[in-house]
Order: structure tokens, then sequence, then C-alpha cells
């Protein structure tokens, strides 16, 4: 099943149900809203009549007096009303007067005038000072036969209640208006969800579309044809940009071009020396004069081996994504196995280490080979730099949560055109004094190996002359 559909069945789901229970959910408040409101006219028209009432009552003259003549009337009036397109032609009250006995005295139907209502809650209620009002089916059978009735109290001139004065209305008579709004509320509805799903199939279809662009693209580069990145928008913008980047890294239109041309530029140096020096070989030479070219020989054997062995080193690190062996290393401890390690270069141009840290117990978490290797890269670079007989210094010390590890020395530091460039891969700059440049692989080793670490690196220039590597490592916790 293709993702598109996959979404859009998702969002058809999501948004049926979240109808479906809106849809409920009104049409569960239609009628008791309309209900509501028709009860509380009921209250307003009971209070107005009881009102009218309590003369009569108290006068003895209920069944006939003028409150009864006036009710007659209504009975026999057209309202000729329109109310919201429903034409109301008669009045569809029940009025009848319980007195205080909850005896009903007066009922403008004729039908129950002498029964006993106490017991209904409307009456009971309201001779109590209570507000009272029942919900009564007029035939026991028929659920939509419902009457409401609310009852207001007659009191005399002195506030005691005589009697009740109850207005009834059939259920059935608001039924018109509940059906209607149902049945608006379910066409917008139906409408809504219609919508709904129109916008979710468009949305469906412009996402399958940015996926399948981003596919098929894809599918053109793995069978190597020549393809363009298509136009999308939003995030699958990045995506497709992420695409044809990792695409122009696999073919090596950066990558290996750039790191096989400064390869082969480093070592057609040794090599050309090498080769002049056979050559010289090859003709009949004093001992003395064979020398020279058999050294030279040797020393570019020995510097093509020591590119080779920093390219491997520098390729294992740079296809690590994370360190497998971290512990907690002492700087200590891994301070005095560098200096151990650079201490015959050192020794040859008559160089010393100086190392200095104020926390014996100070704790890095890493690797600590790697480690040892990237301070042994940043002691060696030094060494090529410093005069001979010079002190190279190594300081260890906290700062916050991580450890700063700086080797210093007082050489010609680092010019201002090369200082961007001194972690790239190959750069390289010339001794001072002379000698064959560098294999330019030691600082960027130092760069991946902090990297791995969650570190950082830098090589600045010192105050008075000199420059200044700075190793940054996390503490261990």
């Amino acid at each position: 099943m293709r993702i598109g559909l996959r979404i859009f069945l998702g969002y058809f789901a999501i948004v049926a149900l979240a109808g479906l229970l809106l849809s409920q959910v009104f049409l569960a408040q239609v009628k008791p809203g309309v209900r509501q409101a028709m009860e509380d006219t009921l209250v307003d028209m009971a209070n107005v009549l009881a009102e009218l009432a309590a003369d009569d009552l108290q006068a003895g003259r209920i069944a006939d007096g003028h409150f009864a003549q006036a009710v007659r009337s209504l009975r026999g009036r057209d309202p000729g009303a329109a109310i919201w397109g429903f034409e109301k032609r008669t009045a569809t009250y029940r009025i009848y007067v319980a007195d205080a006995r909850g005896i009903v005295v007066y009922d403008s139907t004729g039908r129950d005038v002498g029964a006993d209502y106490s017991r209904w809650n409307d009456v009971y209620l309201t001779l109590r000072g209570r507000y009272g009002a029942r919900s009564t089916a007029a035939d026991p059978r028929d659920p939509d036969s419902s009457v409401m009735h609310v009852a207001a109290p007659i009191r005399d001139a002195a506030g005691r209640i005589v009697g009740v004065l109850t207005v009834a209305k059939p259920n059935r008579v608001i039924a018109p208006f509940i059906e209607r709004s149902q049945t608006i509320v379910l066409r917008w509805g139906a409408v809504l969800l219609g919508v709904a799903l129109l916008v979710g199939l468009l949305a469906a279809w412009w996402l399958s579309r940015q996926l399948g662009l981003l596919r098929r693209y894809a599918q053109a580069v793995s069978a190597g044809e020549r393809a363009s990145l298509p136009r999308t928008a939003g995030e699958f913008d990045e995506l497709g940009r992420a695409l044809e980047t990792m695409r122009t890294q696999l073919e090596g239109k950066q990558y290996v071009e750039q790191y096989v041309h400064a390869l082969t530029h480093e070592m057609k140096s040794p090599l050309a020396a090498i080769r002049a020096s056979a050559e010289l070989l090859e003709q009949p030479l004093p001992a003395d004069d064979r020398e020279p070219f058999a050294e030279a020989i040797r020393t570019q054997s020995e510097r093509l081996t020591l590119m080779i062995d920093k390219m491997l080193a520098l390729a294992a690190v740079e296809h690590r994504q994370r360190l497998d062996d971290v512990h907690a290393v002492r700087v200590a401890e891994l301070l005095d196995e560098v200096t151990r390690d650079a201490q015959a270069r050192l020794q040859g141009r008559g160089q010393r280490l100086e190392v200095h840290f104020d926390d014996a117990e100070l704790q890095v978490a890493g690797d600590g080979f790697l480690l040892r290797q990237a301070l042994v890269n940043l002691v060696e670079n030094a060494s090529d730099f410093a005069p001979a007989s010079s002190a190279i210094e190594l300081h260890a010390e906290r700062d916050g949560e991580v450890a700063q590890l700086c080797v210093l020395d007082r050489g010609p530091g680092v010019p201002d055109y090369a200082t961007p460039r001194v972690f790239e891969r190959f750069y390289s700059l010339p001794r001072p004094d002379g000698g064959s440049r560098s294999s330019g692989l030691g600082l960027c080793f130092v760069a991946e190996v902090a990297t791995l670490h969650g570190g950082s690196t830098a090589l600045d220039n010192r105050n008075g002359g000199g420059a200044a590597a700075t190793l940054r490592v996390p503490l261990a916790r």
C-alpha cells in the first residue's frame, strides 16, 4: 500500500471519528437545549398566571371568574403566528389550579377537577416553597407523549401559599423544531466532513507526489542515469538536498578528487628523490659518494611509510561513528606516556618537554590510546617548528566541565593565511630549518580524535612568539 493511500486512510479515519463524535454531541444537546428554553418560558408564564389567578382563588370563583373566562378565550384564539417557518394556529397549553391541599379546583380541559394532585412533583414541591416541575408521559406506552409541567405558587396578601398554578405543554409541540435543528446539524456536518476529506485527499496527493519525485530521483541515481534534483518544498526540499549531497560524496566529486590529488602530490616528491638517487647508484661511484644517495633513499622511504601509517590511522578514525571503549583516563598518566613516546624525537633535536599540571587526580572520559596519539602528534608538530635546544611545554588544566591540554612552543608561529586551514587533510607548512614538509595528516588526526570525544581543537599564536595547540576533552563523570 502506497504511503499516500495510508496517509489518506489514516486521515479519513480520524476525521470520520471526530465528525461522528461531534455530531453525536450536537444531536445530544439539541433536544435538551430546546426543552430547557421551553421550560424557561413556562416558568415565566406560570408565575404571571399565578398572579392573575390569586384573587379568583381566594374569592372562591376560580372555576367561573375572570381568570377562567380569560383562559377559555385563549383556547378559542387563533395566534396566526409563523415561528421560524412553522405556523401556530392554536394554543397548546393546559392550565390547572390546585388548592393548599393539592386538590385540583380548576382545569382548563375540565377533566381532573376534584382530583388529588398533592403527590405530583409540581404541586408537592411548590406547596412547600420549592421549585416544582415534572415531565410525565400522557401514554406510558408512548415515550414521545411526555408533557412538561411547570408550577408557580399562588399567594395571599400576607405571602402565604394558598394554592398552585401549573402550566403544562406537550413536548411533541417542539418536536418539529428539534427535528429541523438535527437535520441542519447533520447536513452541515456532512458538508464539513466532505470538505475535510477533500483537504485530506489533496494533502495525501501532495505528500505522495513529493515522495514520488524523490523516489524516482533516487532510482535514477542508483541506475547511473543523469538526473537533476526535483523541485520540492519544505522538509522534502531539505531531504532532496541531503540526497544530493550524499550523491556528490558517493560519486567522489569532492572527497575522492581532493584526497587523491593531495595524496599524489605529497607522494610525488619523495618518489622523485628515490628515483633520482637510485639512478645515480646504478652508476659506478666511490663509497663515500654512494652513502648520501643511500641515506636519501632511506629517508624518503621512511617518509612514505610514515605518510601511509598516518593515512591508515586517520582513515580508521574518520570512519568511526563513536567511541567503543570509553573509560576514565588519568591525565597525569596520559602525559607520562606522551613524554616517553616523544622522548627520542625530542632528544634528536636537543629539545626537552616540560609538563605542567595542577590536579594530579584530573580525569577525562575517552579512549586513552587515541588521546595519547593525538597529543604525540601535537608534540611532534611543535618539535618541527620549535628551535633546536628549546623547551616545549605541555600543560593540563581544568576549565569548567572539560580538560584543556595545551602544547606550547617558541617557534615562528602560524601565519595568518594558514590559521583557517591547519586542520585540513594534507595541509602543511614549510619547516623553519628548511626540512621537508610533513604529511599534513597529524593535525587532521587530532581534530578527528577531538570530535570523537565530543571536544574541540585550536591552534593559535602565543604572545611573545610561538604557537599554542589546544585539545579540549570532556571530564570523566
